[in-house]
């Protein structure tokens, strides 16, 4: 069994961050081990929420406590997700440089989130800058969605053969292996979403039918499956066409439900054997 820390937000209402991946993760039989950066009672898409910022020397304390048990030595991955502040980043980074002190076969799987093509940037001042510079050249895996590979690698994307180029280049940069979210291109079709993983090895593409809705959380989701793909398989497309078979899955059956919120709980089943079930293409 595969054991996870988990550095990510936190909501009472809803699923984001560690709401949204640390259920999942112990549904497909990872162990999780999470820390919070936020605990707040929603997510921020509401417009409005209490509770509190955890300061990064809390989040701090919390690993280091972990690390007086004698346990991070059983950690195989780091997990983040939304940094915050760039104090909170170098919290992050100090831990997956603790964690590999003491067990350095450990992994570090980043999703850096920090905007998005309707959005443009929603992470605060400081975050990408930090994101490209630092992060990138620690993480094992990263996810981005395709507006944030073109600001990791400076690049423009226009068709797929553009989104494999820049992959390869943040792969030469740190990750050895990257998976693109949402890629859209000129020579693509645009009624299907479709996913690309990249390794040194290969790369793979996987393509599910669109639903037409916006869903927060589904990126925290499908990051927490690809890397448990990644845990217990060791194959990358294999990893990949279960990523995309359990998020479409879930996703369907909250539209179906006609939920604002993921239906994890009602669809949990989905998360081990996904109704709708789709292959990864070589490329």
């Amino acid at each position: 069994m595969a054991q996870i820390l988990s550095i990510q937000s936190a909501v009472a209402f809803g699923f984001a961050g560690n709401s949204a991946a640390v259920f999942p993760l112990r549904r497909v039989g990872m162990d999780v081990w999470p820390v919070l950066t936020v605990n707040f009672s929603n997510h921020t898409g509401y417009g409005a929420w209490r509770g509190p910022v955890v300061p990064p020397a809390d989040v701090a304390e919390v690993v280091r406590g972990v690390d007086d048990r004698g346990v991070l030595s059983q950690i195989d991955a780091v997990l983040s997700g939304y940094q915050g502040a760039p104090d909170m980043g170098r919290v992050i980074l100090d831990a997956v440089d603790l964690t590999r002190s003491r067990n350095p076969s450990a992994i570090y799987c980043c999703d850096p989130v920090m905007g998005d093509v309707d959005r443009g940037f929603y992470a605060v001042p400081g975050i990408p800058e930090f994101m490209r510079e630092h992060v990138v050249p620690k993480a094992t895996i990263m996810t981005p969605n395709l507006f944030e590979l073109e600001y990791l690698t400076d690049r423009r994307t226009s068709t797929v053969g553009d989104v494999l180029e820049a992959s390869t280049a943040l792969r030469s940069r740190g990750p050895g292996t990257v998976l693109v979210t949402s890629v859209v291109g000129r020579d693509a079709s645009d009624d299907v979403m479709r996913m690309i993983a990249q390794d040194e090895h290969e790369t793979w593409q996987v393509e599910t039918p669109v639903i037409d809705r916006k869903f927060t959380g589904s990126g925290d989701l499908t990051t927490a499956m690809f890397l448990a793909g990644i845990l217990e398989h060791g194959d990358l497309g294999r990893a990949l066409a279960h990523t995309a078979s359990t998020v479409y899955s879930v996703l369907k059956r909250t539209d179906e439900l006609q939920r604002a919120e993921l239906a994890l709980v009602q669809a949990q089943d989905e998360l081990v054997e996904p109704t709708y079930r789709f292959q990864a293409s070589r490329l």
